[in-house]
């Protein structure tokens, strides 16, 4: 089996490390933190980033993390609902079971979803149907990364990066016998049901073993509002009164039904369960550690209201008696599994011009049916390999670095009737370096980075083969105590992907016809940044503007053409523009008793054009508001938020504009022990005024509404 001989790879790669037995953990380690470290988003504080090879480097502008009883508080059984919260981020929200994050008006290929700076090695970024293969109930730390450095994860993070923290592979020896951390939780919207459970056992001479659980279930998702959207709602009703004018009452009727339809959502329940093990050992000079994990989910795909298409047809045009059947008569689910082995290890070299050596690894063999009914319809299989190494440098004189190089394998196939992207082989390797310098209050950055990938579908006889050459540079200025305001700009180059190049068929799931083109060329951008954070007293601040200019950029977009009786959506390729703002602020507004009092913002908003009149970009988040007060004491934290977005009504052809909403958040926290234990029970009502609610960056918004009022229950377990 090619994934066993994946992970035979790892396991050998990992040989010369383990045979040193000398790896030690420097790293501020997330799986640590203490209860009072749950900041919503790092600002205007001095960035330390846990990435590998990264660390405290300001060319990360707009850097925010999720963590503690906030990440606890804001989980949802998908990684962009989860943070969707955060300044600049938004989520693809397809459904309840699949959503990436969407960073500044970004998604898909151009956001790189990672876990401890590894690839998710899954196929979301194929089709916005197709979920991350990471639970984010097993996640200890969540870092959201903006900025031009982070190239040095891939050319695909171009927009952005997200990485993920888990406990999977131990960073510390438990003091204790055994350390235990669990989750669990009650949402009421969805009758969502979730726990979440490891244990960390130190077996002795350093060495550390993790086993970790989840479960997760819930219903069809309860909305506010209607259903469908007013143009979908109209168009039904049009439908209805064609039906009864042809004399078709049954017709009519369904049409009307649909028209009308509020509270739950068809087809929207899920089920996810996970499971892991973990062995590390940790001497005083690195570590080294292996873990194997399992992923499985099963969830509903709503239906586009009239959106079907029929295959298998007779002669005549009818369908077959045996096999032939419409898309929209029958739900669509998705059944999913993937295996993960990882490995992660550390060497400190004794000194001289490198401080320690870092390799990261990991394989995973990946499967998804997508089923019609009961039938199966299509399925979806990728196996798939990336690893890091990382020489980082000793800072000497104010000057630290990271030089290194990654690289990753991927074998895609799709087989059914709807295997709407060909089979095919993608391999990257890139080169990266980034260096930074002190000179007292001023700082320097600088990264570089090459990569070279090659795309080949062989059932079509295509091959495509890239070389992108990336760099970066950026300066701050620290102009009083805690104070410091910089600049960025940046040089990036992306390889199209097997999607954009190859597709060309039937998807099920996302009800339309997807086309590539074979003859796209890189995507090229030029983007800079100017911001300012601040931490004085109390007061947080960070603020960014930032602008790109991409030539050749690649997109996907309605052509207003039918194939096979669905929607065509074609990648085409044309320059654009992007430019935004985003700002967060924490303001500390004194005490009442034990209270401390604080008040914190975000605001965001990202601007996209299609030059040479093509109109704005598809799917771009619009203007966002947020605003909250919070009360903290020891024991208790006690939180009101209110939340705008405005209307989208600068939309690319063939789009819906989306109406704005505003959402009402409350919850409370109590800590039984105080706040050094991050032991917790949260309470929390979100959505309490139950709004009809869309987001603009997602496929399905005018049929997939966002969930309306929801309490939850959760409850957090360390010791």
């Amino acid at each position: 089996m090619k994934f066993a001989f994946l992970l035979a790879s790892t396991a050998l790669a990992a040989a010369p490390a383990a045979a040193q037995q000398t790896p030690a953990n420097s790293e501020t380690s997330p799986d640590r933190q203490e209860a009072q470290d749950h900041v919503h988003a790092d600002l205007g504080q001095q960035i330390i980033i846990t990435a590998p090879g990264v660390r405290n480097l300001n060319i990360l502008a707009g850097t925010a993390t999720l963590s503690g009883s906030d990440l606890v508080r804001d989980m949802r059984p998908q990684l962009g609902e989860t943070l969707a919260r955060l300044p600049g981020v938004s989520a693809t929200s397809f459904g309840p079971g699949a959503s990436r994050p969407v960073l500044r008006g970004f998604q898909g290929e151009r956001v790189r979803v990672m876990v401890d700076g590894i690839g998710s090695i899954d196929v979301s970024n194929t089709s916005a149907d197709h979920a991350v293969t990471i639970d984010p109930i097993t996640a200890e730390r969540i870092e959201v990364l903006h900025g031009p450095a982070v190239l040095l994860f891939g050319s695909q993070a171009i927009g952005g990066a997200v990485n993920v923290f888990d406990r999977r592979i131990p960073r510390s020896v438990p003091d204790d016998p055994a350390h235990v951390d669990a989750i669990a939780a009650y949402a009421s919207a969805a009758e969502e049901v979730s726990v979440a459970g490891g244990v960390d056992v130190p077996l002795g001479d350093g060495f550390v073993f993790h086993v970790d659980g989840s479960w997760r279930d819930t219903d069809d998702l309860r909305v506010g509002g209607f259903v469908l959207s007013p143009e979908l709602r109209a168009e039904q009703l049009e439908i209805a009164e064609e039906e009864e004018a042809e004399g078709h009452a049954e017709e009519a009727a369904e049409a009307r039904e649909l028209a009308g339809l509020r509270g739950r959502l068809p087809n929207s329940a899920t089920e996810t369960w996970t499971a892991g093990l973990g062995l590390a050992l940790i001497r005083d000079r690195g570590n080294i550690g292996v873990s194997f994990g399992i992923y499985d989910s099963r969830y509903g795909v709503p239906a586009r209201p009239g959106a079907h298409h029929a295959h298998e047809e007779g002669e005549e045009g009818e369908e077959e008696e045996e096999g032939g059947h419409e898309h929209g008569d029958v739900p669509v689910s998705l059944d999913m599994r993937q295996y993960r082995g990882d490995l992660r290890a550390e060497v400190e070299t004794g000194g001289g011009f490198l401080d320690r050596i870092r390799v990261r690894l990991a394989a995973a063999d990946y499967e998804h049916t997508e089923f019609e009914g009961d039938e199966v319809g299509t399925i979806f299989r990728t196996q798939g390999m990336e690893g890091r190494i990382e020489a980082v440098q000793a800072e000497r004189g104010g000057w630290r670095g990271v030089i290194g190089g990654q690289f990753f394998v991927r074998d895609f196939e799709a087989i059914g009737a709807e295997a709407f992207v060909p089979p095919n082989d993608t391999s990257q390797i890139g080169l990266f370096a980034l260096q930074e310098v002190e000179f007292g209050p001023l700082e320097l950055e600088g990264a570089v980075r090459y990569e070279h990938s090659s795309v080949s579908a062989p059932d079509l006889g295509l091959s495509r083969t890239f070389n992108a050459f990336s760099l970066a540079g950026g300066a701050s200025y620290e102009v009083a105590p805690r104070i410091r305001v910089g600049a960025n700009v940046s040089r990036a180059e992306r390889a199209p992907s097997a999607e954009e190049l190859f597709s060309n068929g039937p998807h099920v799931a996302t009800q339309a016809f997807e086309v590539g083109d074979p003859t796209l060329d890189k995507e090229r951008s030029l983007g800079g940044e100017l911001y300012a954070r601040a931490n004085v007293s109390g007061f947080q601040l960070s603020a960014t503007v930032y602008a790109n200019r991409f030539d050749d950029y690649i997109f996907q977009a309605a052509t207003g053409e039918e194939e096979d009786e669905l929607p065509v959506f074609q990648y085409f390729q044309s320059d654009a523009t992007y430019w935004g703002v985003e700002l967060g602020a924490s303001a500390p507004l004194g005490y009442v008793g034990k209270w401390r009092i604080k008040a914190d913002t975000v605001a965001d908003y990202v601007r996209a054009t299609i030059s040479d009149g093509g109109g704005p970009v598809p799917r771009i988040p619009p203007l966002r508001l947020l605003g909250g007060l919070e009360a903290e004491s020891d024991q208790f934290d006690g939180r009101v938020e209110v939340e705008h977005i405005f209307e989208q009504d600068r939309i690319a052809a063939f789009e819906t504009p989306t109406e704005g909403f505003t959402l009402v958040n409350a919850s409370v926290t109590w800590r039984p022990w105080g706040n050094r234990n991050p032991t917790s029970l949260i309470f929390a009502a979100n959505n309490i005024f139950d709004v009809e609610a869309r987001r603009h960056a997602s496929f399905t918004k005018d049929f997939v509404p966002l969930a309306g009022r929801d309490f939850r229950v959760s409850a957090r377990v360390s010791f």
